[in-house]
């Protein structure tokens, strides 16, 4: 960054800091809701989404092979094949849209091409079972239905989308030959391979499983039993680790978990505390009033629909947290159309989520993944509220 590009930021930050009107209620507010939002989060998601995350993106870097990488999600493997394992692992993780992060900044720099790296993007967070499934049992079933399809789609049709524009620059890219990111995997059988990523997967899936709405069955049985699952997946993957990695491999296991974090942490902070100003907490109000919001999309107009895939695409939604909100907003008058709009565009996308994807791929491929979920969402809600 030039050195007058920093001074600029820094008479702007006085500036602001000089001009803003904290004696409003309405701003006080939101700079505490600024702060509460990311003491949620760090109390909430760093621990047990974040961490695990960043570790299993930081394995990828190192033990994943770059040849096997480039079979699945290379730009030259098969289109059914990349882009199907791309949307299958990305919905295994019932991922938020900040954690799935450090996982697409791995297989990308693994050596993924775009278009099925984007797809795993979208996907993680957006193909959730428990949460589609939450949305047909609380918003209804017809809601759920068109939520699973349509997010099945777009993982498919936006990663083919972004390919499909940046296909020139991606032909280039893999034409530069190996990435230096990290040594080569360490020789390990498939099967011991498959063990302890599919151990860290399920520490990350189990140790952040949903509470239930019904008390009874599968579900509340897991979640009750969660600590006891996690922590058992726990020790057999400390076995794993003692008895197949040798010291040198685990330092450099922790120093790409590390580099990973340290790109992503401090956008990820900013980006929070951004969208907690805007648009505060779940039932808490920021600088934008959640009546407006709902008086915004009413109704099924392209206006509605276009606002809600904007608004659900700059708020930050942790994992499920999307089927309350919305049980609120329809509550108020936000119409059917506008609320799946919003559900496929804001569990994919948020402030924070822009701004690392940014530092990772670049702005004019950020702007076009961002523009493919925003208009794919508008257009998908007007089609579901003139049907229903």
């Amino acid at each position: 960054m030039k050195e007058r590009t920093r001074i600029l930021i820094a008479i702007g930050l006085f500036g602001l800091a000089y001009w803003l009107p904290i004696e409003s209620a309405r701003v006080s507010g939101a700079i505490v809701e600024a702060f509460a939002m990311l003491h949620d989060y760090a109390r909430e998601h760093v621990l047990l989404c974040l961490v695990p995350a960043f570790f299993i993106a930081g394995a990828i870097s190192v033990f994943v092979s770059q040849a096997s990488v480039m079979k699945y999600l290379g730009a030259d493997a098969p289109k059914p094949i990349a882009y199907g394992v791309a949307s299958v692992s990305g919905s295994i993780l019932a991922a938020c849209s900040c954690t799935v992060l450090p996982l697409f900044a791995g297989i990308y720099k693994r050596g993924a091409g775009l278009g099925p790296a984007v797809a795993f993007l979208y996907s993680g967070p957006a193909i959730n079972v428990l949460a589609i499934i939450l949305t047909a049992r609380i918003l209804g079933l017809e809601l759920g239905l068109a939520r699973a399809g349509g997010a099945i789609l777009f993982s498919v049709v936006i990663g083919l989308g972004v390919h499909r524009i940046f296909r020139k620059e991606e032909a280039a890219r893999a034409g530069e030959g190996p990435i230096a990111l990290a040594g080569p995997a360490g020789g390990r059988p498939l099967w011991k391979e498959v063990s302890y990523f599919s151990a860290m997967v399920g520490i990350l899936v189990f140790a952040n499983w949903a509470r239930p709405v019904e008390e009874s069955g599968l579900w509340a049985l897991i979640y009750s039993g969660r600590w006891l699952i996690t922590a058992f997946i726990a020790l057999a993957l400390t076995g794993m680790l003692v008895r197949w990695f040798s010291r040198a491999e685990l330092r450099e296991w922790s120093e790409s978990t590390w580099l990973l974090a340290r790109q992503i942490l401090p956008l990820l902070a900013l980006g929070v505390l951004a969208a907690g100003a805007a648009l505060g907490r779940p039932g808490h109000e920021g600088l934008i009033r959640s009546d407006w919001i709902a008086h915004l999309v009413g109704g099924n107009s392209l206006q509605a629909n276009l606002f809600a895939s904007v608004a659900g695409s700059l708020m930050y939604f942790a994992t499920l947290t999307e089927v309350p909100i919305l049980q609120g907003l329809m509550g108020a008058g936000m119409g059917k159309g506008p609320a799946l709009a919003l559900l496929l565009a804001g569990p994919a996308l948020s402030l924070p989520n822009m701004l690392v994807i940014r530092g990772v791929i670049g702005n004019r491929k950020t702007a076009a993944y961002i523009g493919l979920v925003v208009a794919l969402s508008t257009a998908a809600g007007m089609m579901y509220g003139a049907i229903v």
